[in-house]
């Protein structure tokens, strides 16, 4: 599994992140975007050496530019002076990835960070790329298409509270966790749905490529959110459940290449193709 998680997290920091940062129009985020591979060599050197002074030296390296993308966080609040779905969706994208920055520390120098499970820390790192920054800044994006329609509306809250809720119920208990489960999966459902049938259908019209992303990105959340929460349920109900082995392998992969590579380069070819 660590080789997979690994590759999966590379991608995250090497792709998602920057590709996600030049859709946030805003003070910083462009520096930032140029400036990320810098950090992301740094975190992937970390990810692939020995649990040690070396790796958690690197770990920290990213851990510290991914401090800093949260820090722009407030001066982006305080220019703006709104807290619109959208715009918290937007938020919460910036901050998220410094939770995977810690976490990556953490498990790099084998501490148990609150007490938990070194194995757990490592999932961390991923789930707050994508989960935690991708998915808020996509379902922010798509709110500011259709600024007016609830259901863009409730998809712009869901996604930042159910991540929140999620990363509380490590704190409390896996029913907890269940309730973060929920409220992200239903998050993500809708923005699945109105990718599916307002920007794929208008894409596919213009570019058929972008259309085909678009369709991509929605139809794989339909699985892939069943697989969170039958993992979710089973951990707090007993019930049989993955491993996290086949989540990473499943859920973890299919989020990472299907929902969020191919709805970030449509987002990107939409941005480029019409401005």
């Amino acid at each position: 599994m660590t080789a997979l998680v690994n590759l999966i997290v590379m991608l995250g920091m090497f792709v998602v992140i920057p590709t996600g940062l030049t859709l946030i129009d805003g003070p910083g985020t462009g520096r930032a975007a140029r400036l990320w591979p810098i950090a992301a060599t740094a975190g992937a050197l970390a990810l692939w050496l020995p649990r040690g002074p070396g790796a958690t030296a690197l770990g920290c390296g990213y851990a510290g530019a991914t401090l800093a993308l949260a820090a722009l966080a407030p001066l982006r609040l305080r220019l703006t002076g709104s807290l619109a779905p959208a715009e918290i969706a937007t938020l919460t994208a910036l901050v998220t990835p410094s939770v995977a920055g810690v976490a990556l520390v953490a498990e790099r120098s084998g501490h148990r960070l609150f007490g938990f499970d070194l194995r757990i820390l490592a999932l961390t790192v991923p789930h707050f790329h994508f989960a935690g920054f991708t998915a808020a800044l996509i379902a922010g994006l798509l709110c500011r298409t259709s600024p007016d329609r609830l259901a863009a509306r409730a998809a712009a809250l869901s996604v930042p509270v159910g991540t929140l809720l999620v990363l509380a119920g490590y704190f409390i208990d896996d029913w907890a966790q269940l309730l973060g489960a929920v409220v992200l999966t239903c998050g993500m459902w809708l923005v699945g749905l109105l990718t599916w049938r307002d920007l794929r259908s208008r894409a596919c019209s213009r570019d058929l490529l972008t259309g085909r992303l678009f369709a991509v990105s929605s139809a794989v959340l339909a699985a892939t959110m069943v697989l969170a929460l039958w993992w979710a349920l089973g951990r707090a109900a007993g019930f049989p459940h993955p491993t996290l082995t086949w989540m990473a392998a499943t859920h973890g992969l299919g989020n990472a290449l299907g929902f969020a590579l191919c709805g970030l380069l449509a987002w990107r070819r939409t941005k480029e193709l019409h401005p």
